[in-house]
């Protein structure tokens, strides 16, 4: 296994790798184990550990490290396919936003429509194997008022509007460009 995060862009996949247990072995099989380890570590049974597994398996989320005889059966050692897994909202596409048909560029669902569209356009270039040029900043401020945050977001646009302006031309590759600010969650949200 490399050590690199898979997209997970079909549905069935999508519902097999959302059941709470199979999540719990993809979790599990970072390293690799099997099914008489598994049952023992998550408090399970070994044949509902194989179920699982079996179904994990057949959509390519699990691998098969190496069979071992074991008096007179064939114990499997499997590992997940990924370190981690995205599930791409293109998984989910009659249900995925689109930041086209959210008009209020300030609310939550806008921004959860651009991240939607980030996960599908980037998650689309990893899935094709492409190497691929990416920034990022990440960071976390505190303001003082409402008042202040939305000067900042103000300030901000008007920079990064600048910036854009600056280094755009008409016939270069493009790129896309998502800033984001919203509030940390907290555990009490």
């Amino acid at each position: 296994m490399t050590n690199r995060t898979a997209v997970i862009e079909d549905h069935a996949a999508a519902a097999v790798a959302l059941d709470p247990v199979r999540a719990r072995l993809l979790a599990a099989l970072r390293e690799p184990r099997s099914a008489t380890t598994l049952a023992a570590e998550l408090g399970l049974t070994r044949q509902k550990v194989n179920y699982h597994l079996r179904a994990l398996e057949a959509h390519g989320l699990v691998e098969l490290v190496e069979e071992r005889r074991k008096g007179n059966m064939t114990e499997r050692v499997l590992r997940a396919s990924a370190d981690a897994f995205v599930i791409s909202p293109q998984a989910w596409a009659l249900v995925a936003p689109d930041p086209e048909r959210q008009p209020d560029k300030l609310s939550a669902q806008w921004l959860l429509a651009l991240a939607a569209r980030l996960l599908r356009e980037v998650g689309s270039l990893v899935v094709a194997r492409r190497r691929v040029a990416t920034f990022a900043i990440d960071g976390e401020i505190r303001f003082a008022s409402a008042a202040d945050r939305a000067a900042f977001a103000r300030e901000l646009g008007e920079a990064v509007t600048d910036l854009v302006a600056r280094h755009h031309t008409a016939n270069g590759r493009p790129h896309r460009l998502v800033v984001a600010l919203h509030p940390t969650p907290t555990e009490e949200t």
